[in-house]
């Protein structure tokens, strides 16, 4: 097709969707088809996908055995039923992932998003506490409704001062331009704990529902803290009965090599986890998994219309299927260092880089100006050099000077040392 037709289709976009909406690249392309980690776009160009619509298509694209699962769902007739019947698919993916969780006697709620999922996690807390206070990262980000906006801590993706809930913000996710920089990592826990237990004295009344917390910051530029923050933060939170959630919307899965869970590096159980993104495979999915306790707090009636619905379940245990029959935990962790190791060497002559961090298949580099100050000019033009290259790559960041790299997690060793060619050509 001529090049007119993303051109065409962007003028469309702007017409009818809103401003606000973001796209990527000075010239935004449309994905047509896609195999593998690789995508084709409507102008018939290809590239290597090292962003997987942000985290998303966890095992890649066009996957017969979840494409199978989602074909013998939509041959039943039954898309969709709504949670006031039982969804056998739904039954049979909760019990996985209650399992897989090790929260005791976890239960399981389907919602269609990230989003959905951690304003559903807050209102379980708020209302098992009796509280509306909620303690949060800086930098952090929860999603684009009222309440999980609330406890977005980076200006860039916060659109209003309005809130449902009364917010804290402690130190700990952002390490890299902390004031606690230069401390080793028993230190720069000690002072974030010290911190959060002021914080906690001096800005809260005390009856705080619950710590909401990214192990490693996803649109905040995989801002990655010391393993052991979060375990050194339960205790004072255990102190004063706050629960403690973890979003594992970014880091579920397996996708930071070590753990299934990004939170299980801290070597602690919170007491609820959100989820979404890589379940899915690209099908909308989320929800939250939480002790029995918690969950069933909720004293009125209430159901959810699309969450859990029989497709995207269907889908969905098919896509945690073939990750744990895979190991594509292991294979995230071998990539993962494989991709780390090689973007290290790629900085140590290359000062616009100054921090290269994240685990497994989710690493990002922080691109630097002369003395050290956020660079996002440099950024987006790593973001376009890379697709000009065939590359595929996402940006975050507190400042939009983080390349973030999350491919799916069954890429191949010669997909990473293409990917690693690319980015040092850009860089």
């Amino acid at each position: 097709m001529h090049r007119g037709g993303h051109a065409e289709l962007l003028a469309r976009h702007r017409a009818v969707m809103p401003d606000w909406l973001a796209l990527y690249y000075d010239q935004p392309i449309e994905l047509a088809c896609a195999q593998g980690r690789r995508v084709t776009d409507r102008e018939g160009n290809t590239y290597l996908d090292f962003f997987a619509g942000i985290l998303t298509n966890a095992i890649g694209y066009d996957v017969a055995e979840i494409s199978d699962a989602v074909r013998a769902q939509l041959d039943t007739g039954v898309l969709h039923s709504s949670t006031l019947y039982l969804i056998r698919a739904q039954v049979e993916l909760a019990e996985k992932i209650a399992t897989l969780s090790g929260i005791p006697d976890a239960k399981v709620f389907f919602t269609n998003s990230g989003t959905e999922a951690n304003e559903t996690a807050l209102m379980l807390a708020t209302g098992y506490r009796r509280s509306d206070q909620v303690l949060a990262l800086r930098n952090s980000y929860h999603g684009r409704s009222f309440a999980s906006m609330a406890v977005t801590g980076n200006r860039g993706w916060s659109a209003s001062s309005l809130s449902p809930l009364k917010v804290s913000w402690v130190h700990g996710g952002y390490r890299y331009r902390s004031p606690f920089k230069d401390f080793s990592d028993a230190d720069y826990i000690k002072a974030c704990v010290a911190d959060l237990r002021e914080v906690i004295e001096t800005t809260t009344a005390g009856d705080v529902a619950c710590l909401l917390a990214e192990p490693i910051q996803g649109v905040g530029g995989f801002a990655t803290p010391p393993d052991g923050l979060f375990a050194a933060f339960k205790e004072v939170l255990d102190e004063y009965g706050i629960l403690l959630i973890s979003d594992e919307v970014q880091t579920g899965w397996g996708r930071t090599g070590e753990h299934f869970w990004g939170i299980q590096a801290h070597g602690v159980t919170p007491d609820a986890m959100t989820f979404a993104k890589g379940l899915g495979n690209g099908l909308a999915i989320g929800g939250v998994v939480a002790r029995g306790d918690l969950m069933d707090s909720i004293s009125a009636n209430s159901i959810s219309t699309f969450g859990g619905n029989p497709v995207s379940t269907a889908g969905a245990l098919a896509t945690l299927d073939y990750l744990l029959d895979h190991d594509l935990q292991a294979n995230a962790a071998k990539m993962g260092d494989l991709l780390g190791h090689g973007l290290r060497t790629i900085a140590e002559d290359r000062p616009a880089v100054g921090d290269v961090r994240g685990k497994g298949l989710m690493v990002g580099i922080e691109l630097v100006g002369p003395a050290g100050e956020p660079d996002p000019k440099a950024a987006a033009a790593v973001l376009e050099g890379s697709r000009e290259r065939g590359l595929l790559v996402g940006k975050g960041g507190l400042y939009g000077n983080v390349i973030r790299l999350a491919p799916p997690m069954t890429v191949t060793e010669d997909e990473v040392v293409e990917a690693l060619g690319i980015l040092g050509d850009v860089l």
